[in-house]
């Protein structure tokens, strides 16, 4: 009988990370984010665990006593500590960017709750800081090592590189358990089916750009509804995947952002796969100038391959995210599903703000697998 895992997370953001252990049956004692949209999200989808569910900053939270009653009674605390400061994406790169020091607030959480395991999700970015980590993780009496996990290596259409983190008390036979969940995520990836764009794409109703600027509190059928009936939901294999095969009625979060005439026009001349350099659009290309520093400024998305990392840019604009075959960007359903959110997942707040939540996700799917690995090692 699998034994249940109690945890916690830290950094939930829209939830993520923390689906696929609720939905596994597994028991949240607490979830904490500063994002207050995110933690709204959380609450509208978690509605019979609001109060485990706290808006609050990691610093107060490890000030605050009344958190001592987790110590020695958790078995898991995760979160993804936010990363801007670590990515790629981040041209500045600053070091000195003080969300670049949140992952030592995380753990001296740990050193108070003293959790038998410890998995933490980032940017490759992080790898700068994999060797202070890891030692931090030895002072507190834990063994600890990371992997970097593609996500389309498990089913989920999107390229994404993240860096996991995962550490165990030394007195849990830690050097076997950490051995053997990097080994049981292999096994995972050998059975996962390959999902490509259009897979998540399939079957959602065609939309046109928003016609109205600025336009933040009225809908339109065209350009699409925050909650919408279906009558007759078509799936397939990756849909029944991430939806757990349940049946849908509602539709959520498909709508669609305004663009400019220019952006529509691009859109709908750019071929599949191709950037800003395409010959295509270069007698509109606002930028084509500068071409070498953004070439990506716009892309449109391959139905037959993977999407590009779904990323809370999105919540400026998608015009590196084109619809492949529709002349407009990805809705934040679009996105959701790319990140493997089920499609009666809900997402609070304004259109940006979903898009914010929606990247800075971990992948449901791929929390699955991690869920996985760990109730094999929980004994």
């Amino acid at each position: 009988m699998m034994k249940k895992i109690n945890f916690i997370d830290i950094f939930c953001g829209a939830g993520g990370l923390s689906f696929s252990f609720k939905n596994r049956k597994h028991d949240l004692k607490l979830a904490v984010d500063i994002d207050k949209n995110s933690i709204e999200t959380l609450k509208k989808n978690f509605p019979l665990i609001k109060d485990k569910i706290v808006n609050d900053d990691i610093k107060k939270i490890i000030k605050n006593t009344k958190y001592n009653k987790f110590k020695n009674k958790i078995d898991l605390l995760m979160g993804g500590p936010p990363c801007q400061g670590f990515s790629t994406a981040n041209r500045q790169n600053i070091l000195n960017d003080p969300r670049n020091d949140l992952y030592k607030y995380f753990l001296e959480f740990a050193k108070i709750i003293k959790p038998k395991f410890i998995l933490i999700e980032n940017v490759i970015g992080i790898k700068n800081k994999a060797k202070d980590i890891l030692n931090k993780l030895e002072n507190l009496n834990y063994l600890g090592d990371f992997r970097v996990l593609q996500a389309s290596d498990f089913g989920i259409p999107q390229n994404r590189k993240r860096v996991f983190f995962f550490a165990v008390q030394k007195k849990y036979n830690a050097k076997h358990k950490i051995k053997k969940f990097f080994s049981l995520l292999d096994n995972f990836k050998i059975d996962c089916r390959q999902s490509v764009l259009e897979d998540a794409l399939y079957n959602l109703r065609s939309l046109k750009s928003k016609k109205i600027k600025n336009d933040r509190f009225n809908e339109y059928y065209e350009s699409g509804l925050n909650v919408e009936k279906i009558k007759h939901y078509k799936s397939n294999s990756y849909l029944k995947n991430i939806n757990n095969n349940k049946k849908i009625k509602y539709i959520y979060n498909h709508k669609a952002r305004y663009n400019n005439p220019r952006d529509i026009e691009i859109f709908s001349k750019l071929p599949q796969g191709e950037n800003s350099t395409h010959s295509s659009i270069k007698n509109i290309m606002p930028y084509k100038s500068r071409n070498n520093i953004f070439k990506d400024k716009y892309y449109k998305l391959d139905n037959k391959k993977v999407s590009k990392t779904i990323t809370s840019h999105m919540k400026f604009d998608c015009n590196m995210y084109i619809h492949p075959t529709q002349s407009r960007g990805l809705t934040p359903r679009e996105a959701a599903r790319i990140q493997s959110f089920p499609d009666d997942y809900f997402f609070e707040g304004t259109i940006s703000q979903c898009y914010a939540q929606i990247g800075n996700a971990v992948p449901p799917l791929l929390s699955k697998y991690l869920c996985m690995a760990i109730e094999q090692i929980n004994d």
